[in-house]
């Protein structure tokens, strides 16, 4: 290379603006906080069974640290203590028989505390617990009780029931009230609405292709799979908006399929809920009234089609 052309970089130059690189990426991405979200762990805070899941990573996690640690500094240890010297000649090891055989121990060890951790909180984090005290009254026979003998629901069988339904691309919510008509049930799309402390069992499906049910603060994801059901459960501790997003690839508008789950009080959620049941009441009856208004105008209008055949024929010659 002409020397004209050569670049002399000092070394702390280079460290410099590696450094002002490395700030100006995180200053283009700290506006955008949700970026953040969930990096080194799940999402959690907003149901015991998402606080459990992240509490049960961050065993594992904290495990996999001490132990990645130990490792990397025995390492280091080794070759800053043991670095070749001039005329040093390396020691045959033929290897050591307790030694292999007490890390081998170690490691089935280690595999045996994470089984039994996690068989110990898997309960918590699949079985639903009770709606608290001040949840929203859940009757056992009758509005907002789960059903199906797959799902798992609380030691009292009563919790606030949702069919949840995926669908290219937005999520239906239906609130199923025990009667025999399906047709007058409470329904939502896009934003479900559920009250505080009280457990929402949910049944999944998908009405035309695979999509997968995830609200990181509220739990794992699921499935939605259709011709088949996949069940879960939260219970918001807290009011707010919880989002989410369709993980499962679902067509070319699979990143506008997003979830929302809105967590308002007791008694607000039990007035949305009839306000929406007033309002399907008198869509009902409004459409039924529209319905008989042309059914009438129908029969006016045969019947003076009658009258006037019946007229033209007796005035006919």
């Amino acid at each position: 290379m002409p020397a004209a052309l050569r670049v002399h970089v000092r070394p702390q130059h280079a460290r410099r603006a590696a450094a002002l690189g490395i700030l100006a990426a995180g200053g283009v991405l700290l506006p955008a906080g949700s970026a953040f979200a969930g990096v080194f762990a799940p999402e959690a805070g907003g149901s015991p069974n998402a606080d459990d899941i992240r509490e049960l990573y961050w065993f594992v996690f904290a495990l996999g640290a001490v132990i990645f640690f130990a490792v990397t500094g025995l390492l280091l240890y080794s070759m800053l203590k043991f670095k070749a010297k001039k005329g040093a000649v390396a020691a045959q090891i033929h290897g050591n028989t307790r030694l292999e055989v007490g890390w081998t121990i170690g490691a089935a060890l280690i595999l045996v505390v994470i089984s039994v951790v996690t068989f110990l909180k898997l309960g918590a984090i699949q079985d639903p617990p009770r709606s608290g005290a001040d949840g929203i009254p859940v009757t056992k026979d009758g509005t907002f009780v789960a059903a199906g003998s797959r799902q798992r629901l609380p030691d009292d069988g009563k919790s606030l029931n949702i069919e949840v339904n995926g669908q290219q691309y937005l999520w239906r919510y239906t609130y199923p009230d025990g009667d025999a008509n399906s047709l007058n049930n409470v329904f939502a799309y896009e934003e479900m609405v559920v009250p505080t402390n009280t457990t929402v069992t949910l049944e999944i499906r998908a009405q035309d292709v695979a999509h997968s049910w995830w609200i990181p603060k509220l739990g794992g994801k699921f499935d939605a799979i259709p011709g088949s059901t996949n069940f879960t459960w939260f219970k918001a501790t807290k009011e707010g908006v919880f989002t989410g997003q369709c993980a499962e690839l679902c067509g070319r508008n699979h990143a506008n399929m997003t979830a929302r789950v809105r967590a308002v009080s007791p008694p607000a959620f039990e007035a949305w809920y009839a306000q929406q049941k007033a309002d399907i009441e008198a869509s009902e009856q409004a459409a039924g009234d529209k319905r008989a208004e042309q059914i009438a105008a129908a029969q006016t209008a045969a019947g003076s089609t009658v009258t006037a055949n019946a007229e033209s024929e007796t005035e006919t010659p």
